[in-house]
């Protein structure tokens, strides 16, 4: 009788199997497409075979059915997306990633662990397509307004809202809960959807948020112009941001009470970068600081403030150096266009010619009234998302030398002004976590745990098919799990475990693991072995 049992169960895991595999075909969705969606592709994928994407090739996934569609948004713009849906594993969940920069590309790189979950999973190209390479680069935008409105927020919720039709149509079932996970631009679009459009999904991961598009977009040029012209007497070079880098670890690693190379909060330390002054004629120039170099550090260290005390964006934290080096470094050949110009010329002014040289507080102003593509995230009337039941994880390196950890602290605040007043407990919904030694997004200095399985996370790792936190796969050590223990079953992420792997390869093991602590409470050492989760509590 038993056997008969499971072989009768073994036939109709097959039949459902086939069945599935049968029904990746156009006719399943077609039906069920908008009269400004057409399909491009439906095909079935099994672990033997390969999916060619942009930026590597993807094998050995659970079976599933990968449907590209193109949604025409305007009469002058569209955009695609793509969805993979798992023929034998779903879940019964729908995972949306999100995208980087001002780079188009679907990320694949997302979706791929994302089928080991079982999540049916989406991601669109944002209403262009660019590579990665070009995530600085907004030509694309240049009198496009369409195009930028797609960026800004029109293609993600277009494909997430497309995406769940077409997910119910080929399981004949219903979606049982809504997920995004997405960091930088990624964790703007996050932030976006729960101000917009807070019915779009149940849980939210977002990460170091470029989530004031305004004023972010325009720091990043600014930032460049501290260090032009490269032939000024203010001018540092990167050997000298690595002299810098050491100066700030050696004087503030220890301000957390344990000397490990990390530093824990970036904005706690007293740094003195008067330390670094070239103490005469026969100095080391290379390593040590003139007057007017020291005056640029301490622009960079510094929040943009302009007109009347107005404040426009935070600063980097101390810690942050490995990075920001990419973004004030500026080729004698391109000192014409430096880094972060993109968007002022090409969103604000819409004027390929537009110099530089002009930017100031007008431009922030004008970029204000403007906010082209409606991209800023700056909703903090978070009530529509709570009171529907959503949940909302945010997090952001403190060693993050693209997007000042400071502005996610700026946000979190932001959302508190507006909604204690009102007696809301933001802990209910909201828990946002800062990561020590945690670079944008992925990886960290100095060998500090960073890995949480985010977004864009899996693909910094080194192996075949990383995903979750290998060895660890519970709420406690990946932030997607945490996210759906506290959707589906109430269970409030208290904390977080960061790991760092050796050599970032799962395979060679846990070289260390570290708590990370619900904002605004801070890790602290209470000592033992600091590579150890023991040695560390949240005060």
């Amino acid at each position: 009788m038993r056997l008969s049992l499971l072989l009768a169960g073994a036939i109709n895991l097959v039949a459902t199997q086939t069945i599935a595999t049968s029904r990746c075909t156009p006719e399943t969705f077609t039906p069920h497409l908008s009269s400004n969606a057409s399909l491009v592709y439906a095909v079935p994928y099994g672990p033997n075979d390969t999916f060619v994407g942009p930026l590597g090739n993807y094998s050995g996934l659970p079976e599933y059915c990968a449907v590209y569609v193109n949604v025409s948004s305007s009469a002058t713009s569209s955009y695609e997306f793509g969805l993979w849906l798992p023929i034998n594993t779903w879940n019964k969940r729908y995972m949306a990633y999100g995208n980087g920069g001002f780079t188009g590309m679907v990320a694949f790189a997302d979706m791929a662990p994302g089928l080991f979950y079982g999540f049916a999973t989406v991601s669109t190209n944002t209403g262009h397509n660019s590579s990665v390479t070009e995530a600085g680069d907004a030509g694309w935008a240049l009198n496009n307004p369409e195009t930028r409105t797609d960026w800004g927020w029109r293609a993600l919720h277009g494909s997430v809202a497309l995406g769940k039709e077409l997910t119910e149509a080929f399981y004949s079932e219903d979606i049982s809960y809504s997920y995004y996970a997405g960091c930088s631009t990624g964790g703007r679009q996050g932030l976006k959807s729960v101000q917009m459009f807070p019915d779009d999904f149940d849980g939210v991961l977002a990460g170091a948020c470029a989530w004031w598009t305004t004023h972010q977009q325009n720091w990043d040029l600014k930032l460049a112009t501290y260090n032009l012209p490269n032939n000024a007497s203010h001018h540092i070079t990167e050997t000298q941001v690595d002299a810098l880098a050491a100066e700030v670890l050696r004087q503030c690693d220890e301000v957390d009470g344990v000397k490990d190379n990390i530093i824990m909060n970036g904005y706690a330390c007293d740094f003195r970068p008067e330390t670094l002054l070239c103490d005469g004629p026969s100095a080391n120039k290379s390593t040590c600081f003139t007057a007017d170099q020291l005056d640029t550090v301490y622009k960079i260290y510094s929040p943009w403030v302009e007109t009347n005390d107005s404040f426009v964006f935070p600063s980097f934290a101390y810690g942050s150096e490995t990075q920001f080096a990419q973004m004030i470094m500026t080729d004698d050949d391109e000192q014409d266009s430096p880094s972060g110009i993109a968007y002022p010329r090409d969103f604000v002014y819409n004027d390929a010619d537009w110099p530089w040289q002009n930017l100031d507080f007008s431009t922030i102003q004008l970029s204000d009234r403007l906010d082209p593509g409606n991209a800023t995230a700056g909703d903090f009337d978070l009530r529509p998302f709570k009171n529907k039941g959503g949940k909302l994880i945010h997090y952001h390196g403190f060693a993050d030398g693209e997007i000042p950890t400071g502005s996610s602290i700026y946000y979190y605040k932001q959302v508190q002004k507006m909604l204690t007043p009102l007696g809301i407990e933001l802990d209910e919904f909201y828990r946002f976590f800062l990561i020590p030694g945690m670079e944008h997004c992925l990886d960290s200095v100095h060998d500090a745990p960073w890995y949480i399985a985010s977004a864009n996370q899996p693909g910094g790792l080194t192996g075949t098919n990383v995903w979750g936190v290998p060895g660890y796969r519970d709420r406690k050590h990946d932030a997607i799990l945490a996210l759906m223990a506290w959707v589906e079953n109430g269970i409030a992420p208290d904390e977080l475990i960061a790991t760092k792997f050796v050599d970032d390869t799962p395979l060679e093991g846990v070289q260390a693991q570290r708590r990370l602590c619900v904002y605004p409470k801070e890790v602290k050492y209470v000592g033992g072995n600091w590579n150890e989760t023991s040695a560390f509590e949240c005060q």
